[in-house]
């Protein structure tokens, strides 16, 4: 049976699973979720009624959070490409460096960018602030870190890196990585060249527009 996948191009935790789809070439059907497709949306609503996506549908199964997504894939889905250690302390490792890219590079990022979504009246200054703090605070931990390593969590490619190649992308555009984490800098640039991440954000290009702080013109 085909895996279904609920996304959209442009999310940033969609494009965390479409990485680890892309990496074992791991077919699937999409399920796109945009706004003029109602029908759609109520079905998606049905299946998670907290309204997150990406969900991914397995015959009667749905199983939404892109981390459990993709630590799904590698149970019952398995490719070439390993994406958590089946050792316990190395997987706790990629675990780890996962949550860090998830609560401290993609929560700020889109704690700013949500903020602009909001009526002016409305918005947030001190709140935006502190995301951009905490996105500094990060991004001069993870220079620390990468200096020793290829990939977030040592020598391979893992989970962690699914989430960081999209989180860091957008981290980027939101709050500027300074030119002297050069650690970082160079990650997020192996990270775009990695095939599997490369073809997501090509996917996503026409959807740039969308970006409420502005796309750059790069990347």
């Amino acid at each position: 049976m085909t895996l279904k996948l609920y996304a959209h191009p442009f999310s940033s935790y969609s494009q965390k699973v479409l990485v680890a789809l892309y990496e074992n070439d791991t077919p699937f059907e999409w399920r796109l979720l945009q706004h003029e497709n109602a029908q759609l949306l109520g079905e998606f609503a049905a299946l998670w009624p907290l309204k997150r996506f990406p969900v991914l549908v397995d015959g009667g199964h749905s199983i939404p959070e892109a981390s459990i997504i993709i630590e799904y894939l590698g149970l019952h889905y398995p490719g070439p490409i390993s994406l958590l250690p089946r050792d316990p302390v190395a997987a706790l490792e990629v675990r780890a460096m996962d949550r860090f890219f998830d609560n401290y590079m993609s929560t700020p990022a889109q704690r700013v960018v949500a903020d602009r979504l909001r009526p002016e009246a409305e918005r947030d200054a001190r709140g935006v602030r502190e995301a951009r703090e905490m996105l500094d605070t990060a991004y001069a931990w993870l220079d620390q870190v990468m200096a020793h390593r290829e990939w977030a969590a040592g020598d391979h490619f893992s989970l962690a890196d699914c989430g960081a190649a999209p989180f860091l992308f957008y981290a980027d555009w939101t709050h500027r990585i300074d030119a002297a984490f050069t650690h970082v800098l160079a990650y997020r640039r192996r990270l775009l060249a990695r095939p599997s991440f490369a073809r997501a954000v090509d996917e996503a290009r026409v959807y740039r527009p969308l970006f409420p702080l502005g796309a750059p013109d790069r990347d």
